[in-house]
């Protein structure tokens, strides 16, 4: 390779060996013109450099050194079209050296022989040089030229159908048939810049199916006023039918057992062998039928999941039976229960129909990082506006913003406590107040003084007083992060800036309001500043010292990175989307802008780098399959079973965004059960048609089904492991199905879907 730093042709001897560099170079246009390939006017410019090699080569130097003389720099080059240009500056040595030199001309062997090693780059030229050549970049770290289907985006490894794969799984909710396609034609760049600008994409379809559920466009009063608690009185009475119900179902449960021990003991006596053999034959052959199915009835309860603590099987969202419609939400039924139930089903509904996928994901991401929980209280109630008047408008919008909006919901001071928290000292205040005005009254009407009331424990031990939990929390979880740089210290005085955040009339309409009377006056220091605006203005000036300090830029440029790129995403990427958060003044859109534009979201090694949660999972199955789901309460009950029950996250750290906590084992045989029934058409409320898929004609030949099915789901993309777990199932008796007079077996396409579904590729996005 030719030298990158100055070359220095002093000597007729150190020009001999510069030359002798130069010529090993020969894959470039000449001695002077490194990296550029040759054109029409090569010969020229390389006849005029060679002709100045020469000059130089012959020049010597009297001077004491034979190493000083003239140096040569790297040329700069200067391109127009076809014609290129070169400048060489001729740099003497140092001035104290120059007077020192008188320049001779002398002939030497040496220098005839770098003559002849000059011309032999002139000949050297014509020759068509390879394409890396031209460019040290590999030729795989480029995307195909003049592709339409990538024109504007960086640099990356993918191919145009991985990209698109790649973009639909990461800002939106995975492929549905026909859209990678679409997206070809459209142009990937232009998709990307529709989805960051969501307002500019009709979604008036989905609009007609989000009307199906009223309990959305209810203010919070008319949902406390239509859907209210049930009286104590009518809980005891669902309580007792509950029981009788679930003791009915026990006697059933052992009555068909003895009924299938009868069964069995009579099949064995017919067959000749005792009832003891028989049920011991009959026990093997069903485990062994179990072991070779494709796991639809090998069902496991997943590992405990701390978030969900307390949500139990029979809670609408929490994993109750899909095909069965809990009663709490019947379509009559004016339970609470149903205006939580409706919220997840809209939640399923927008993330699969919807056109504005990117503001989907990002409500969820929102949602998850500012968590409430629905299963506290009235939050029932207040997760409603939460979601649709606070948590949307501001998803693309300043932090600062969506920070606020969330400090003065109703659904957020209920969840932790704000609500509750009053300077401790208020209470004394409001008395000394109170007995002021009463002795004044006194006084200008002679009235004697009343009796000292008795003190009243009970009253005084519900006192209200300073409560921290909202203060920790937007410190640890919603800006600065856990190792954002704050102390205990700085939590207490937060504490007290938002003392006086509360609700007006909690069970009627609940609106937020500033209570001055609960307020701690006095001045307070966080994270060494002064906080001393007075009255609410403490809390908004907190909030604006947060979302500007540099811990917040970082934390929440992490915590984006590790959604949409991966789980430990690349420092550089999180350094530049942090300078983006500072310069923008906290702008969430310009954040994503420079995080989707960047390389490193378009690289392989993003590429299928983190697993799908289970609400992921649920909905990009149904996108894959195009299934038209009429009822998506089932949808919603399986995310619940599969883990992530909608709403019902307990600790305000939301459910967590990397792969260790949604792998094991019970979660995974759900994932297979569900992709199963849901590809198998044994879910309510959905219908899939995957013959239109895979073809009709594949049902014949079990491997074209597969292959078909691997192509269309995984984009032809599956491990070795993987094709050979799915080809032994293909003998299985679930995959294929035969009648008595059929010649040949049909194959199950929906069984074989579902597996596909289930495959480890399909986990991953």
């Amino acid at each position: 390779m030719l030298p990158t730093g100055p070359w220095t042709l002093t000597s007729s001897s150190n020009g001999l060996n510069q030359i002798l560099k130069i010529g090993r170079s020969n894959l470039y246009c000449g001695a002077l013109f490194p990296r550029v390939r040759p054109t029409p006017l090569s010969p020229l410019l390389t006849v005029v450099s060679t002709v100045i090699g020469i000059r130089h080569s012959f020049w010597s130097c009297a001077t004491s050194s034979p190493d000083q003389g003239y140096s040569i720099d790297e040329p700069q080059f200067i391109h127009y079209g076809a014609r290129q240009e070169s400048a060489m500056r001729l740099q003497e040595s140092p001035a104290s050296q120059v007077n020192q030199r008188i320049p001779t001309i002398s002939a030497t062997p040496r220098s005839f022989l770098a003559v002849i090693l000059s011309f032999a780059c002139v000949l050297s030229l014509g020759i068509e040089l390879p394409a890396s050549a031209a460019n040290p970049a590999s030729a795989k770290d480029k995307k195909p030229k003049n592709d339409p289907a990538l024109k504007g985006l960086p640099i990356t490894e993918l191919s145009p159908d991985e990209a698109i794969l790649h973009a639909l799984n990461r800002l939106a909710y995975g492929p549905r048939p026909g859209e990678v396609e679409r997206i070809r034609q459209m142009g990937l760049a232009k998709w990307v810049e529709q989805q960051l600008n969501p307002n500019s994409i009709d979604d008036r379809a989905l609009d007609a199916r989000l009307a199906d559920y009223p309990t959305l466009r209810m203010s919070t009063a008319k949902l406390i006023d239509e859907y209210p608690q049930p009286k104590p009185a009518e809980k005891q009475a669902e309580k007792r039918a509950q029981a009788q119900a679930q003791q009915e179902q026990r006697r059933s449960d052992a009555a068909a057992e003895k009924v299938a021990r009868d069964v069995q003991g009579t099949q064995g006596a017919v067959a000749g062998g005792g009832d003891g053999e028989a049920v011991q034959q009959n026990t093997a052959n069903a485990k062994q039928e179990m072991s070779d199915a494709p796991a639809l009835m090998k069902q496991e309860q997943p590992e405990g999941n701390p978030a969900t603590k307390g949500v139990g099987k029979r809670d609408v969202l929490g994993g109750a039976d899909p095909n069965n419609v809990p009663r709490a939400i019947a379509d009559d039924s004016k339970r609470p229960q149903r205006v939580v139930a409706e919220l997840g089903m809209a939640k399923v509904t927008r993330a699969i129909y919807s056109e504005r996928q990117l503001q989907q994901v990002m409500d969820d991401f929102w949602f998850n990082h500012f968590n409430v929980f629905a299963g506290k209280g009235e939050d029932r109630y207040y997760i409603t506006s939460y979601e649709r008047d606070v948590i949307q408008p501001h998803a693309f919008g300043k932090f600062k913003d969506l920070v606020t909006a969330t400090a003065k919901s109703p659904a957020m001071l209920f969840y932790l406590d704000n609500f509750l928290s009053a300077d401790p000292r208020a209470a004394q205040r409001q008395a000394a107040e109170r007995a002021a005005r009463q002795q004044w009254r006194r006084g200008r009407f002679g009235w004697p003084a009343p009796p000292r009331p008795v003190g009243n424990p009970q009253a005084k031990k519900n006192e209200r007083g300073l409560n921290e939990n909202y203060g920790r929390e937007l410190m640890e979880l919603h800006t600065l992060g856990v190792d954002g740089g704050y102390t205990q210290k700085d939590v207490t005085e937060v504490a007290r800036c938002f003392t006086g955040w509360t609700i007006e009339k909690p069970r009627q309409y609940a609106d937020f309001k500033f209570d001055d009377r609960l307020h701690d006056p006095d001045a307070k220091y966080v994270l060494g500043k002064k906080i001393h605006a007075g009255g609410m203005k403490d809390g908004e000036q907190v909030i604006d010292l947060l979302v500007h300090h540099p811990s917040t830029a970082r934390f929440i440029s992490t915590k984006l990175a590790r959604r949409f790129v991966s789980d430990n995403p690349p420092p550089a990427l999180i350094n530049r989307m942090v300078e983006t958060f500072q310069s923008s003044d906290g702008d969430i859109k310009s954040v994503l802008h420079i995080m989707i534009w960047s390389p490193e979201f378009w690289s392989r090694e993003s590429y299928r780098a983190k697993i799908k949660t289970p609400f992921e999972l649920v909905v990009s199955a149904v996108r894959a399959l195009g299934t038209d789901v009429d009822t998506p309460l089932p949808l919603v009950q399986w995310v619940g079973r599969i883990g992530e029950p909608l709403y019902q996250c307990q600790p305000p750290t939301g459910y967590s965004d990397k792969a260790d906590a949604w792998v094991n084992t019970g979660a995974l045989l759900n994932r297979l059960n569900y992709s199963l029934a849901l590809a198998g058409n044994k879910m309510r409320g959905a219908r899939t048609d995957v013959a239109s898929l895979l073809g009709v004609d594949s049902s014949a030949d079990p491997k074209a089904a597969l292959d078909r099915a691997v192509q269309v789901f995984l984009g032809g993309q599956a491990g070795p492991t993987t094709v050979e777990t799915l080809e032994k199932q293909l003998d299985n008796p679930q995959v294929l199905q035969a009648k008595l007079d059929d010649a040949h077996k049909q194959v199950d396409l929906g069984v074989v879907a579902g597996l596909v579904l289930g495959a480890p590729e399909f986990q991953r996005h």
